[in-house]
């Protein structure tokens, strides 16, 4: 089994796809293949291959059937986005120039993993992200 790319679903579509318009065009050098903000669906591509899709969460919800729960309750973080970067202290400033909320600031984790280096950010939509190089 393959993993195809990280599918976001975000409560706050419009927000979200700004920030990672900005935040991939800036990171990757990319811009998105298409934005639907009718559909609540977003998604980049790098050499072919997808990076990021974005999918509203009401959109997900309306075509599973659970459109009447609620969309989120009080609690830490159940899912992160990952993305390995060549610099994890100048991708940190550049996610937060656009937006994102530093959690945890730019540092070495030898007990996670030689060499590893991370940061943990916040986008605007609420999203958790992890920016690693090792």
């Amino acid at each position: 089994m393959d993993a195809l790319y990280p599918r976001l679903l975000v409560e706050d579509f419009d927000t979200a796809a700004g920030f990672w318009t900005e935040a991939l065009r800036d990171l990757l050098g990319i811009e998105p293949v298409k934005v639907l903000p009718a559909a609540g669906y977003a998604n980049w591509d790098l050499g072919g291959e997808a990076v990021l899709v974005l999918y509203a969460r009401t959109a997900i919800a309306q075509a599973i059937g659970t459109g009447d729960l609620p969309s989120a309750a009080p609690a830490q973080d159940s899912a992160m986005l990952v993305l390995r970067v060549d610099d994890v202290d100048a991708a940190t400033r550049c996610l937060s120039e656009h937006g994102a909320a530093v959690l945890a600031g730019p540092q070495d984790r030898p007990d996670w993993g030689p060499d590893l280096r991370t940061a943990h950010i916040r986008t605007p939509d609420g999203t958790l992200v992890e920016l690693q190089s090792y």
